[in-house]
């Protein structure tokens, strides 16, 4: 996912803080107008929307300032998909379903065309994966194996090298999320009340798998769900259930140092629900802003989630949150987000509808607010949109 373009005006008086800057009010600039009914007045790239009930993959292009179906879009499958991941270089599209991992080819329009003949180029069930950013390896998990697994892939046309799929064991099969971390050194699982695993990663060998170490949960009533790593490798987020004492929305936001696996001052820090179900962090611009959105699956008291959201401050190697003051609703269930490729829009989905896609912008004067821009259905409900991803 790219970070560069998220648009940045530079202040009269800038602050060496990673964090929002006061008055710095033109990066990622909300549109105009906003819209409820699926148009917007900013550009937007390509990305694609799972819909799982449905069996379908949806396409959509904001470039031309309204959301728009990519062409022959919505795409449909043979079985449930589970999990999507894009090629870093934007050729490639690979889907997990209940009958394996398919591949597609992306056009410049950003239609889809089927490869492989048609065929799954794996028959494992991944129900989370990520390419590598070589473009060399997708790293994928699915249910009730224990194990991490990882296929090269022929960067040219995007199919797996035959026989060249590796593994390693993980000590429980309840896999929620991966993460590769983006100097492919490390491969991050949230395994539920396993904790999360480390597993060592390098891209260049044969078997990318190295050693292995885990990070338990910080409560043994708690569950990791999802995990994430700065695009600068430099902290690693871990979102717990059941993180927090207490009654109610106890769910936490784990931050780590990255290189030295050392708990963050004040981690965990509350996400404002129960269940955080992902973690999109976004570092831009010459002062390296930062902000990191969680997304609540469930929250005590409401039907619908929400997005919290958090600025991070640097200072040598110390590192700090400071929740936002405002958080954004979502819709029932959110289950996934993204950022579009021109950093206008961060992405979300709701598994559970009203509405089934959502688009948000950073508002123009209040740091890392979030600005509803537009909602839509992704076809006829219930669709259970299940994963989102967008085209680098």
């Amino acid at each position: 996912m790219k970070t560069a373009k998220w648009r940045w005006v530079a202040c009269a008086a800038a602050t060496l803080m990673i964090g929002f800057a006061a008055g710095c009010a033109d990066f990622w600039q909300a549109p105009s107008s906003s819209s409820t009914t699926g148009s917007s007045t900013s550009s937007s790239g390509v990305f694609y929307v799972l819909n799982q009930a449905t069996k379908q993959i949806v396409g959509y292009s904001m470039a031309t300032g309204t959301l728009t179906a990519v062409s022959s879009s919505p795409y449909t499958l043979s079985s449930a998909p589970y999990s999507i991941a894009i090629a870093p270089g934007g050729g490639f599209l690979y889907v997990g379903t209940a009958s394996g991992i398919f591949l597609y080819t992306i056009g410049s329009s950003g239609a889809l065309t089927l490869a492989n003949s048609g065929n799954v180029i794996s028959q494992d069930i991944a129900t989370t994966m990520q390419v590598d950013t070589t473009g060399h390896w997708l790293v994928e998990a699915g249910p009730n194996s224990a194990e991490l697994l990882a296929i090269e892939i022929n960067t040219t046309t995007g199919v797996p090298i035959s026989g060249s799929e590796q593994s390693t064991a993980l000590p429980a099969s309840t896999v929620n999320q991966l993460t590769i971390s983006p100097d492919n050194a490390h491969v991050f699982v949230a395994l539920g009340s396993s904790g999360t695993e480390d597993v060592t990663f390098a891209a260049g060998n044969s078997d990318p798998f190295g050693t292995t170490a885990n990070i338990p949960v910080i409560n043994s009533a708690g569950s990791a769900l999802s995990v994430a790593v700065d695009p600068e490798n430099r902290l690693l987020y871990i979102g717990e259930v059941a993180a927090l004492s207490g009654s109610t929305n106890t769910g936490g936001l784990r931050v780590i140092n990255y290189n030295t696996l050392v708990e963050v001052s004040g981690s965990p820090f509350a996400t404002g629900g129960l269940a955080p179900s992902f973690i999109l962090p976004l570092v831009y611009g010459t002062y390296k802003y930062e902000y990191v959105y969680v997304a609540n699956r469930t929250v005590s008291g409401t039907t619908t989630g929400s997005i919290a959201g958090y600025s991070v401050t640097t200072s040598g190697t110390t590192y700090s949150l400071t929740a936002l003051s405002s958080s954004a609703t979502a819709g029932i269930t959110p289950v996934a987000m993204a950022q579009d490729s021109t950093g206008n829009y961060l992405l979300v989905v709701n598994s559970g509808g009203s509405p089934d896609l959502a688009a948000y912008t950073l508002d123009a004067t209040t740091g890392g607010k979030l600005d509803s821009d537009l909602t839509t259905n992704t076809g006829t409900d219930p669709v259970e949109a299940s994963a989102v991803a967008a085209v680098p």
